[in-house]
C-alpha cells in the first residue's frame, strides 16, 4: 500500500525511498514484529479463555511436556495476523506474485486452524482427517503454480531452472504444476516433522524464509540475475516484502513461544 506514495516523489523526492524493496521489505520485518509483540499478550489472554484446556499434550511424549497442560495452540493466528498486516502496508499490491503466495499461506493457515480447531474442542490429537488435508494441500498447491505459470514469462513459465546454469533448463511442461506442488506441500508439511519443542519450528522458518527472501530478491534485480547466472523473473523481488514480514512476525511470536512457552503454534 505504501508503495503508492513514491508516485509522489516528484514533488516529495524522499518519498522514493518507497520504490526500493529493500526499504520496504525491513519496513514489513519491523512492522509485524511490532504487530504481534504488542498484541500477542491480547491474543494469549483470548485464546486461553476460548480454548480452556488449551492444546492436548501427547502421553507418549517426556514427562516434562505434560507440565505444558493448559497451554493454548493457534499461536499461528498471531504470525499469520502479523504478516498480512505488514505484507498489505509495505508490499506492492499489484503485483501477482504477492497475491499468490498470500493467497497460499491463508488457505494453508485455514485448513491448519481447522485442524487446531478440532483438537481443542474435542481434546484429542485426532484432528482433521489426514487424506483430506493432503487432497485439500495438493489442490491448492496445483492451483497456485497454474497461476505462477501464467503470470511468469513465457521462456521460463514451465521450466525447472538450476543454479549458475542460467542459459539451461529443464523443460516440464504440463508437469511443472505437479513438481512445484509438490515442493509447496512438502515444505509446509515439513514445519509439523519440525515443531515439538518451544520454539523449534519458528526459527527454521524464520531461516527458511529470510533465504527464500534472499534468493527472490536476486531473481527480481536484473543486474544481480545476469552476475550471478540465474533466471531474472520480473517482479518476483516483491516477495522479499512477504519473507521479511513472515522473518518479523516470526520472531515476535517467538517471544512468547520460547520456553517456557505462553502459547504453541499449533497447526495454524
Amino acid at each position: 500500500m505504501l508503495v503508492w506514495l513514491a508516485e509522489f516523489a516528484g514533488s516529495f523526492p524522499i518519498l522514493n525511498v518507497f520504490r526500493y524493496i529493500t526499504f520496504r521489505a525491513g519496513g514489513a520485518t519491523a512492522t509485524a514484529l511490532l504487530f504481534v509483540f504488542f498484541f500477542g499478550p491480547a491474543a494469549i489472554s483470548w485464546l486461553r479463555i476460548k480454548q480452556g484446556k488449551g492444546q492436548p499434550i501427547r502421553t507418549d511424549g517426556p514427562e516434562s511436556h505434560l507440565a505444558k497442560r493448559g497451554t493454548p495452540t493457534m499461536g499461528g493466528l498471531m504470525i499469520l495476523t502479523g504478516l498480512f498486516a505488514a505484507t498489505l502496508l509495505w508490499g506492492n499490491l499489484r503485483n501477482p506474485y504477492v497475491w499468490i503466495v498470500l493467497g497460499v499461506t491463508a488457505s494453508y493457515g485455514a485448513i491448519g486452524f481447522y485442524d487446531d480447531f478440532l483438537k481443542v474442542t474435542k481434546q484429542s490429537h485426532k484432528g482433521f482427517s489426514s487424506k483430506a488435508r493432503l487432497g485439500l494441500e495438493i489442490v491448492i498447491a496445483l492451483a497456485a503454480c497454474t497461476a505462477i505459470m501464467q503470470v511468469s514469462p513465457p521462456s521460463i513459465a514451465s521450466g525447472f531452472a538450476l543454479p549458475f546454469l542460467k542459459e539451461w533448463m529443464i523443460p516440464l511442461g504440463i508437469l511443472f504444476p505437479v513438481v512445484t506442488a509438490f515442493v509447496v506441500v512438502g515444505a509446509g508439511n515439513s514445519v509439523n516433522l519440525t515443531d515439538g519443542l518451544d520454539g523449534l519450528a519458528i526459527v527454521p522458518v524464520m531461516i527458511a524464509a529470510g533465504t527464500f527472501g534472499f534468493i527472490a530478491y536476486l531473481a527480481g534485480n536484473a543486474i544481480f540475475a545476469n552476475y550471478l547466472q540465474i533466471h531474472h523473473v520480473p517482479g518476483v523481488g516483491e516477495l522479499a516484502v512477504i519473507c521479511g514480514a513472515m522473518m518479523g512476525a516470526g520472531l515476535g511470536f517467538l517471544w512468547f513461544n520460547a520456553p517456557p512457552a505462553q502459547i504453541f503454534m499449533g497447526d495454524t
